[in-house]
């Protein structure tokens, strides 16, 4: 049975839903901190945590996912008004094994969230600018390339405030085949510069270099078919254009479960 629940930070339950295989909540409330969206049933689930935000996998390890609405500076990452609005719908679904089967984009989870989590993908980096949430890391699994601007919702980005030892990790939380991964660079030129190479590791040892172009479009990285829980990005090295701020749009890993569903 998937379960979906809204709790307000005194536990009180506001809204709740459940359905064998798919499960949808209306949630008649303007959102205030410390109220947390509960969803179980199951350890690969497609969500959706708002009608304004996209669907995506998650793998929940426990069965179960915690998601504290974000608030304050958080929201800047996401649309305006968006956790505001007098009304808001959840879904929660089983994930098809045929799916599951399928080559496509294992890295990408718009609900992936700042800080611990207990549901994957999840990223995480060394710097963000700033540490402002519209430079995070878990911005470039949201699923949103708009990368000719730089800043708050749609142009949120990766930022790593100028340093030269950044790096990012995605953790996809259980192995996959990884096939390629694709890097869309934040290309608002000339405010921004872009990274000419780097390096990427993979949790099976693997440490693979590649080299990038300055162009806005997607930028492909063949990753032999390895199996891996997760990647890293280091090692960047940015180009010679008087910006001092690289930044990185999104981060897409293709690949499929590398234990039969």
């Amino acid at each position: 049975m998937i379960t979906i629940l809204v709790q307000a930070a005194d536990g009180t339950i506001l809204a709740s839903s459940e359905h064998p295989e798919e499960a949808f909540l209306s949630v008649d409330r303007v959102y205030q901190p410390g109220d947390i969206i509960r969803i179980a049933g199951g350890r690969h689930l497609r969500v959706q945590m708002d009608q304004a935000l996209p669907s995506g996998e998650v793998w929940l390890p426990d069965g179960k996912m915690t998601w504290p609405v974000p608030s304050g500076e958080h929201r800047l990452a996401y649309a305006p008004g968006l956790f505001e609005a007098p009304r808001h719908i959840i879904t929660a679904s089983s994930v098809p094994d045929d799916t599951l089967r399928l080559v496509r984009n294992v890295a990408c989870n718009p609900a992936d969230l700042r800080g611990d989590t207990d549901f994957y993908p999840h990223c995480t980096a060394n710097v963000e600018t700033r540490n402002e949430a519209c430079f995070c890391a878990r911005n470039v699994i949201d699923g949103l390339r708009l990368n000719t601007f730089h800043g708050e919702w749609p142009f949120q980005s990766w930022g790593i405030g100028a340093r030269e030892d950044a790096w990012c990790l995605l953790d996809l939380g259980r192995p996959v085949i990884a096939e390629k991964m694709a890097l869309t660079l934040r290309a608002d030129f000339p405010h921004d510069a872009y990274w000419t190479a780097g390096h990427v590791v993979l949790s099976d040892g693997s440490d693979l270099s590649f080299t990038l172009q300055k162009t806005g479009d997607r930028q492909w990285v063949d990753l032999g078919k390895r199996t891996v829980r997760w990647l890293r990005l280091e090692r960047l090295i940015k180009s010679d254009d008087p910006s001092a701020f690289p930044a990185l749009t999104q981060l897409e890993l293709y690949g499929s479960e590398a234990h039969e569903p």
